[in-house]
């Protein structure tokens, strides 16, 4: 076995995994297969608390079980060994006696390790202290740790190898794995709601000919067989669409979208989004199915409709605040701003409040801009930021009493962005002149701007009913949840600059 891969132990690390791989030697030499192939358990830890939660003190049966987990605490008490064996529903005490399992295989528990896969057979008891365990006849090594585990209390100390070593730190670090215990059971609660109502669950393309349904900077590919060029999407939502043309009433998706984009802590390259469109609604629906979805998230992970973010407490109960962006400006900055002013109007503004901004920049993208810089980081009860300017808002319809907005809200908690919806733009004449406009700024040099997607025009002639859509991004939503700050947290393995050598 070569040592490339522990190059980052050293001092005490390093030689107790020398020790480690000495007893595999040892135990190969003795012919025990120290990785065996499988390993047939009748119950796990879960199970067994349920079943005997009821089993006093001081009491032992002659039930037999077999468990197997990973060896995570170890005390020695001369002839006796108290360990703690951990799977994926949870831990139980292993009750290790010289007396019962013989002095030879007493002496071979001895040499298992922290971090150990083990596999138990014994009968079940509790001890006299009322610690539910598992009286040990006999005990297999699963597979060989040789790496020491981090220190219990502590975990992994650098927040760059919590991350890079994501399984190290589920291992040790109870508030992460309960961080995404949290975020697993959102994402059902958000399936059942939905599957309940009749909405169906669909997969588009990855892979896409054409960036579209976000502003954002793709990630390219080529495809050498089609010898094509195509873009890791960033988001699903002009397929989704797609669906609806086609007949699907109600469809969503969750799944991962990829924008070549700064990570920090709100952003991450490859993030999992929620989208949903819905045939005959529009935006008010959707801020109205959003409420809902946001709140039975929080009661099916937290019991309750209030989070703590930021120490202070936000209730997530519908109905949510609802106001304009032209008002919420005019609460948070003293401005009144509307698209149909002047760009000469909007830059000073700008200039007054040190927003920078681009010569092919409207009336509406500079009003975004002013509103991003005074007001969103502002906005930390839940509030459905409503009527987004026409300009940065090329796939929603136009607001049906001011042509210069959008029927189009973001929903912003704690200063951050939770959701995205529209009224969805069905007339195909106008998307094509949008499409048009935001290729007139990628040609400017705006990476973000979308291209033009002529099939999904193509698709818009055939029909699309009036449509409601949203998205929400999951991780946003499970930072929320979970009161956490960085984007990382929620993320199983988020992505990092490359590990120094």
């Amino acid at each position: 076995m070569t040592d490339d891969a522990a190059q980052d132990l050293e001092g005490g690390a390093a030689a107790e995994r020398a020790q480690r791989i000495a007893k595999i030697d040892a135990m190969r030499a003795a012919g025990i297969d120290p990785y065996p192939v499988r390993f047939e358990r009748t119950t796990d830890c879960a199970a067994l608390h349920n079943r005997y939660r009821d089993l006093e003190a001081g009491t032992e049966t002659d039930d037999a079980v077999t468990i197997a987990g990973r060896m995570l605490l170890f005390r020695d008490q001369g002839k006796l060994v108290f360990a703690t064996l951990r799977d994926g529903g949870g831990s139980i005490q292993l009750f290790v006696s010289s007396a019962v399992v013989g002095s030879e295989a007493f002496a071979q528990f001895g040499n298992f390790d922290l971090g150990d896969w083990l596999g138990v057979e014994g009968t079940v008891m509790r001890t006299r202290k009322g610690e539910l365990s598992v009286k040990v006849r006999d005990a297999q090594l699963l597979a060989k740790s040789l790496r020491p585990m981090p220190d219990k209390w502590h975990g992994l100390a650098d927040v760059d190898t919590r991350f890079r070593q994501r399984y190290v730190d589920l291992i040790a670090n109870h508030d992460a794995r309960r961080v995404f215990e949290v975020r697993f059971a959102a994402v059902a609660a958000i399936r059942a709601y939905l599957h309940a109502r009749g909405y169906v669950e669909v997969e588009t393309p990855v892979l896409q000919p054409v960036a579209g349904g976000a502003t954002a900077r793709p990630f390219l590919t080529h495809h050498n067989a089609l010898d094509t060029e195509f873009a890791l999407r960033i988001a699903p939502e002009l397929y989704l669409k797609r669906l609806v043309v086609a007949g699907f009433e109600r469809v969503f998706e969750i799944g991962r979208v990829f924008r070549n984009e700064g990570v920090s802590t709100r952003h991450n390259p490859e993030f999992t989004m929620f989208e949903l469109y819905e045939a005959y609604a529009d935006y008010g629906d959707m801020a109205d199915l959003t409420e809902r979805l946001v709140a039975e998230s929080a009661l099916a992970t937290l019991g309750t409709t209030i989070v703590s973010s930021s120490e202070r407490a936000i209730d997530l109960t519908p109905p949510l605040r609802r106001a304009t962006m032209r008002d919420l400006v005019r609460e948070h900055a003293g401005l009144d701003l509307h698209p149909s002013q002047s760009v000469q109007e909007l830059r000073k503004h700008c200039d007054a409040l040190d927003v920078p901004y681009q010569p092919a920049w409207g009336s509406g993208k500079l009003m975004l801009e002013i509103y991003e810089k005074t007001t969103e980081h502002a906005i930390i009860e839940p509030t459905f930021v409503m009527d987004y300017p026409r300009e940065v808002s090329p796939l929603a319809r136009v607001h049906r009493d001011d042509d210069a907005l959008t029927e189009r809200w973001e929903l912003i908690v704690n200063g951050r962005e939770l959701a995205n919806a529209f009224s969805e733009l069905n007339d195909p004449i106008d998307q094509h002149r949008r499409f048009e406009a935001q290729a007139r700024l990628r040609q400017l040099g705006d990476a973000e701007a979308q291209g033009m997607d002529a099939d999904y025009v193509r698709a818009l002639e055939y029909g699309l009913p009036p449509t409601g859509g949203v998205g929400i991004g999951i991780d946003r939503l499970v930072m929320l949840l979970t009161g956490v700050g960085s984007i990382r947290e929620v993320i199983l393995f988020p992505h990092l600059r490359p590990e120094a050598r």
